[in-house]
């Protein structure tokens, strides 16, 4: 790999300049990682979770007037009436648990909604049936498949289409900088056909992640990565070496987090459960589930999402466009400058352009 122009020109302090330089990226995404991971990840806790108790007698709601009152804020109770509503309740991820009291209590959850949120729920009703001196029977209304027992799958095949998306953006940014900005969106186009259908394979054959609407799973995976690829396109015109950077900050630091693959938003900080109603990743996880577990409910939403970022891609796409149409204008009119003009500037040195495009395909660092 080539040591930049200041290395070739033989100055150790201005080698030493050009490699500090190229530091700045790394050390950034190490701070940016740490605080997104960290900050989303590192002390769960819930925040006006949402759970039923079943029943309409006093005994009903002194229990969920208690529960209430003793989870200072990470609780949000309510009494239904019958296990029915509790159940459609769940199906509409209205609520995260439904307690139904009685001689043998019963805890009706979903682990598909959220596995972490199903098991904070149980922690919490464990108790309270241990404290009325009965078992819990669990009952989960909407399993995951057999090959996502815990329901993350979909997370981490998000991780995967989001990685294959980005780094393919510092590919056609990078070594397809000759090209034509309509021949490069194009091959992220055609990127994200692929990319998407390895992630079908993930999905289906290979690992078993869901069981059916794998066709579904597909083109929700194909809408999300183009929109990753073409924002990632546009976004190089502007920010050149910087955006492997952008993208990460984008889709990976603030998109994994937000995604409620892992945690949902109300086990979460503030911060992040407000991402999770708008972002991306959280598009494609919550519109998967939806799709797989529970009868296309709120699919909808999820899907605006996902085709919003994907039309803020053709936009900045075509600003991109009109950007380098301006740049090339401005590069023929220089291009017709005095010939003495040009023998008088001295030897010749690298382009901007050239010391960019090198610059960039050294600092293309995946996570």
């Amino acid at each position: 790999m080539s040591a930049g122009p200041s290395a070739a020109a033989g100055s150790p302090a201005g080698a030493l300049r050009h490699v500090l330089s190229h530091l700045v990226t790394p050390l950034l995404m190490c701070i940016g990682m740490g605080l997104a991971y960290l900050g989303a990840f590192h002390a769960p806790q819930p925040h006006d979770l949402r759970v039923d108790v079943v029943g309409s007698g006093p005994s009903a709601q002194v229990l969920a007037q208690t529960l209430q009152d003793k989870g200072d804020g990470a609780l949000s109770v309510r009494t239904v009436a019958d296990r029915a509503t509790a159940a459609e309740h769940l199906r509409t991820q209205d609520s995260y648990g439904a307690y139904i009291p009685g001689r043998a209590p019963e805890l009706l959850v979903a682990s598909a909604s959220s596995d972490t949120s199903a098991t904070a729920v149980e922690k919490v009703f464990t108790q309270v049936a241990a404290g009325q001196g009965a078992p819990l029977k669990v009952t989960d209304t909407a399993p995951t498949a057999d090959g996502d027992p815990t329901g993350q799958g979909i997370f981490f095949l998000l991780v995967a289409v989001s990685i294959g998306s980005y780094a393919s953006v510092a590919v056609i940014g990078g070594a397809g900088a000759v090209l034509r900005l309509r021949v490069r969106a194009a091959l992220a186009l055609g990127a994200s056909l692929v990319v998407s259908a390895i992630g079908a394979v993930f999905a289906g054959p290979l690992f078993g992640l869901v069981d059916h609407g794998l066709a579904g799973l597909w083109a929700m995976a194909w809408l999300y990565s183009a929109g990753i690829l073409l924002i990632g396109v546009g976004l190089h015109t502007f920010l050149k070496r910087w955006t492997t950077l952008g993208v990460m900050v984008l889709f990976v630091m603030l998109n994994f987090t937000s995604s409620g693959g892992i945690f949902r938003p109300e086990l979460q900080p503030g911060f992040f459960g407000a991402l999770h109603s708008f972002w991306n990743g959280a598009g494609f996880v919550e519109g998967v589930r939806s799709h797989v577990y529970f009868g296309g409910y709120a699919l909808g939403g999820n899907l605006l999402v996902l085709a919003l970022w994907f039309v803020a891609g053709m936009v900045l796409t075509g600003l991109a466009g009109l950007a380098e149409a301006r740049r090339r204008r401005a590069a023929a009119l220089a291009a017709v400058a005095p010939a003495a003009s040009a023998a008088s500037a001295g030897p010749v040195r690298p382009s901007a352009e050239e010391e960019e495009l090198e610059e960039e395909m050294e600092e293309a660092v995946g996570v």
